[in-house]
């Protein structure tokens, strides 16, 4: 183990002429980059992501971005392409801005940018807006513009949010609304057309249904007796040639037995119901027609016939007061009969109806909870853009705007010093590995024992003659030269030819993050 550590010893002094060449380029290179690089000026402004004013359960704002999310879109719309390219222009950052093509102003306004957040539980959440210029005066500018960018592009963002909401409301209100008054109007429509047949009446008509077949069925039996006793008088008569006398007693008639009926139907039905009822209407109606009839039947009586006997002039006029109780009868049966078939056709149709305007009236309630729900909406748009137009909603404020640095913030040369030397380590060091993985060599008795699987009795050193030593350090002393030569040309050519050397380094440092 000491023999290969010692083989390695002997190694490293032996290169280290080389090593030290490589170190030493680097390390001058690096000084004189750092010494060469031009001042350079940042500073920096703070922002405060404030929370509403106005508690969230009291107004809720319709602006519900999370607040990272929504600095991470400020973010993206604050470094577009325009807005660098803006911004360059006017404040003329670059020196040679004019010569520069727009990726590569882009590129360079990004890569001098730099924006940082601080957020998490319990703490606010801050933006920090930093800028790297050739003056204090230009990153300055730049950072309060970029400021002023941030503000103004948060502001039109809470702003769209509500007034495309409030906008969207007040047009599905508007629309709701508009479908609230037509599926009003197809409901009164619709009871309008089917006013004798709504399910609401439908217990009335059943009942008066019951009614009047009840009197059907007496009007039947009635007209039934009052046929068979005109024929009973007939056939006593033409046995007898008389008429009894029973059967001429004075008696209320069936239409002023239906007269009365029909007013105490009348007086009974007016204190439940207003002049206006189809049941006063037709109770009315029914007595005028009666009263008609009455009055018919008296002048046909007071017409006097040709002389008759006496038996002959009782029989007709038993037969006439039958006759006429018979026709009111039928008319009273023919009535009752139209009036139950309208009935039945209006209790057949009810069911069909019921079923219609239960399903506009659930569509009406469907519209009308559609439209409370839009209203409400609406109000709170409303309140929330009114918080947002007064600023009382979440907002960006400015703690510290970027003010004009008067010392110079970078380039930071001692690191880019250090960063040279430790070039110059690392290429020392690959060039020590790299010759010893190149050089395949046998040097040491255990490559023997590794290689040919021999033990060797002893090992003779190579003995250099004077000749071959000369040769090798005059190749030594070329390579150097031509490193010394060549290293610093190709320096002068990038540097004239390429780009200058400043920012050829200045990318590389920007990239590890020692610009």
């Amino acid at each position: 183990m000491n023999l290969e550590l010692w083989f390695y010893w002997k190694l490293f002094w032996r290169r280290l002429p080389v090593m030290m060449l490589f170190i030493l380029i680097a390390a001058s290179l690096g000084v004189i980059t750092a010494m060469k690089l031009p001042d350079t000026y940042s500073t920096t402004a703070r922002l405060l992501l404030e929370e509403p004013q106005i508690p969230d359960s009291m107004v809720t704002s319709i602006v519900q971005t999370d607040a990272l999310e929504q600095l991470d879109i400020v973010e993206q719309k604050l470094v577009t392409r325009a807005n660098l390219i803006d911004i360059a222009n006017r404040f003329n950052v670059f020196e040679d801005l004019r010569s520069m093509d727009p990726d590569t102003v882009v590129q360079q306004m990004r890569s001098a940018t730099s924006i940082r957040r601080t957020a998490g539980r319990g703490r606010a959440t801050l933006l920090r807006i930093s800028f790297e210029a050739r003056s204090g005066q230009i990153a300055a500018n730049v950072v309060n513009e970029y400021v002023t960018l941030v503000l103004a592009e948060n502001a039109r963002f809470r702003r769209s949010r509500t007034e495309s909401t409030l906008d969207f409301f007040e047009q599905e209100v508007e629309r709701l609304g508009d479908d609230l008054d037509s599926q009003s109007a197809s409901i009164a429509k619709f009871k309008a057309d089917n006013a004798t047949a709504l399910p609401e009446n439908q217990p009335y008509r059943l009942g008066r249904q019951t009614l009047l077949q009840e009197r059907l069925s007496r009007l039947e039996r009635d007209l039934s007796a009052g046929e068979q006793q005109r024929q009973d008088i007939l056939t006593i008569f033409e046995s007898t040639g008389r008429v009894e006398q029973g059967s001429s007693q004075r008696q209320l008639s069936p239409v002023e037995s239906r007269l009365a009926r029909a007013q105490a139907d009348l007086d009974q039905a007016r204190l439940l119901y207003s002049e206006q009822h189809p049941r006063i209407i037709q109770l009315q109606t029914q007595i005028d027609r009666l009263e008609a009839t009455l009055a018919e039947q008296a002048g046909t009586v007071g017409t006097d016939a040709p002389e008759i006997t006496a038996e002959q002039a009782l029989l007709q006029s038993t037969l006439l007061e039958i006759d006429n109780r018979l026709s009111s009868l039928r008319g009273d049966i023919e009535a009752t009969t139209e009036e139950l078939d309208t009935l039945q056709r209006d209790i057949s149709r009810s069911s069909s109806n019921g079923i219609e305007l239960a399903k506009l009236e659930r569509d009406f309630e469907v519209i009308q909870g559609r439209y409370n729900r839009a209203v409400n909406s609406l109000s709170g748009a409303r309140m929330s853009e009114r918080v947002e137009t007064t600023a009382q909603g979440q907002k960006i404020t400015v703690i510290e705007t970027g003010n004009v640095p008067r010392v110079p913030t970078g380039p930071d040369r001692p690191k880019i010093a250090l960063a040279g030397a430790a070039a110059g380590l690392m290429a020392a060091f690959g060039y020590f590995m790299l010759l010893e993985i190149l050089n395949r060599t046998i040097r040491r008795p255990s490559e023997l024992v590794s290689r040919f699987n021999v033990t060797p009795i002893t090992a003779i050193p190579y003995m250099e003659s004077r000749r071959r030593r000369i040769i090798r350090r005059s190749g030594i002393l070329t390579a150097t030269l031509a490193v010394l030569i060549m290293v610093p040309s190709l320096l002068w050519y990038i540097d004239t030819h390429y780009l200058p050397l400043e920012l050829v380094v200045q990318k590389g440092l920007n990239k590890l993050g020692l610009g």
